[in-house]
């Protein structure tokens, strides 16, 4: 679990829920989990943040690959469901997490839009959102980048390591 080994950082798992764009529950655990080498980078990046009044809040992290085929029957869009029949999702490599700010004390910080919004507001381009919540996304662009993450551009909350993986079909987090 990327608690254990990250301290300070927070967790809300949307598809732990019904607090998704699905209306419903995907999977049914609440820890996040990932890869140790990506779990380590996560780690700098809550170290630096943390100097700077903020934590890392983590929406998604590994993803079952069944939960990827139940989003797919969901949204079948590419832009923002990986198709499972096309290579998965790397959410299913353990690489790939989606995070926000928060403050310290668990504030969600002002970003460019909520979790799993679907519109232009979510991509990179932060020209069309205000000043602050464009800083804000910046600054966990930057932070993620300069750990080893790779950005989304058409999610501002969505970064994989750096390092690849294979599809992890067998691990169930929790059994």
């Amino acid at each position: 679990m990327v608690t254990d080994y990250v301290p300070g950082i927070q967790v809300d798992l949307k598809y732990a829920g019904e607090d998704n764009f699905t209306g419903q529950v995907i999977y049914d655990f609440s820890e996040a989990y990932l890869r140790y080498s990506t779990i380590q980078k996560l780690a700098a990046v809550q170290e630096i943040l943390s100097a700077e009044g903020y934590s890392l809040l983590i929406w998604d992290a590994f993803r079952p690959v069944e939960a990827q085929f139940r989003l797919w029957e969901v949204c079948p869009n590419p832009v923002y469901v990986a198709n499972p029949e096309r290579g998965y999702s790397s959410h299913s490599r353990g690489n790939t997490v989606d995070v926000t700010l928060a403050l310290e004390d668990g504030t969600p910080a002002e970003m460019p839009t909520g979790f799993d919004d679907f519109s232009p507001l979510a991509d990179r381009n932060y020209s069309d959102v205000p000043e602050i919540p464009a800083a804000n996304a910046r600054l966990l662009e930057d932070v993620m980048a300069d750990c080893g993450f790779q950005p989304y551009s058409g999610e501002w909350w969505h970064f994989s390591d750096t390092d690849s993986y294979p599809v992890e079909a067998d691990f169930v987090p929790g059994k």
